[in-house]
């Protein structure tokens, strides 16, 4: 008998979420918000809260999150998503209820929303996905566009003097009293995303505990509309996103501090 005619134990590797539905995303190829899905997806089975878990997505990219999603899910205006998650949870405190949210739709449409539900310590969490412009509405220049960056409205590249600065939403919101949580990480290689993985656990237990507000901002790619292919994209933002949004805590309470993964 030659070797290859004997037979093996097999182990899985890889399975479904259960959290996730079994279809295919509309991402575009090289789009890390898939591996965003999958992890909060991950994170909700294993701490077994799928069945009281709402989502709230809002007009971007992921609006149709609610697709991909085995949790209920509803549909916010253009950064809206922050108000629809305080009312949810305000009427239904004991859900598990997160936004998932763009930096165009974050941190400019949405840019009052989001720092006043952090100031009032609503005890919600974000998914709060960085890829440094405007996805879905034609690759236009975000917040949190790097200095120098070429986007469709900024076909020169990103001037600082014109335009200013890339804005830094983890920094910002760290600075206020009804944070409990507030870290960036990355997308772009398997050592970042397990360390996102457990910040988004992390996030989702201050929930449950009622420790207030959290957030964990990813550094994800998007290859189209920066004009990379999926490999040199990751690459693209080790080598140019890290400098300008270094990873990191910026906000952790001593109570989520407690919080052990």
């Amino acid at each position: 008998m030659v070797t290859s005619d004997i037979a093996r134990p097999e182990n899985q590797v890889y399975c479904r979420p259960r959290s996730f539905t079994d279809v295919s995303t509309h991402y575009c190829p090289g789009c890390t918000h898939g591996i965003a899905h999958r992890l909060v997806a991950e994170v909700l089975d294993e701490m077994g809260v799928a069945e009281k878990t709402i989502g709230v997505a809002p007009v971007g990219c992921s609006v149709f999150a609610y697709n991909y999603f085995n949790t209920d899910f509803v549909e916010a205006a253009h950064g809206r998503a922050p108000a629809m998650a305080t009312g949810i949870k305000r009427v239904l405190p004991d859900k598990v209820v997160f936004t998932y949210q763009g930096d165009g739709d974050l941190a400019s449409i949405g840019m009052a929303e989001i720092m006043h539900v952090a100031a009032r310590g609503e005890n919600i969490t974000v998914i709060f996905i960085n890829n440094a412009i405007y996805g879905m509405t034609g690759g236009q220049m975000a917040p949190t566009t790097l200095p120098g960056m070429k986007t469709t409205s900024s076909p020169m590249g990103r001037d600082v003097e014109m335009q200013g600065y890339p804005i830094r939403m983890s920094e910002i919101l760290a600075t206020m009293d009804g944070v409990g949580y507030a870290v960036r990480r990355s997308l772009h290689d398997p050592a970042n995303i397990r360390k996102a993985k457990k910040a988004i656990r992390t996030a989702f237990e201050a929930q449950r505990r009622g420790l207030g507000f959290s957030m964990v901002e990813l550094l994800s790619t998007c290859p189209t509309n920066w004009g990379i292919n999926p490999v040199n994209s990751l690459q693209w933002v080790a080598d140019h996103m890290v400098p300008v949004f270094p990873l990191g805590d910026f906000k952790v309470s001593a109570a989520v501090g407690d919080i052990r993964i």
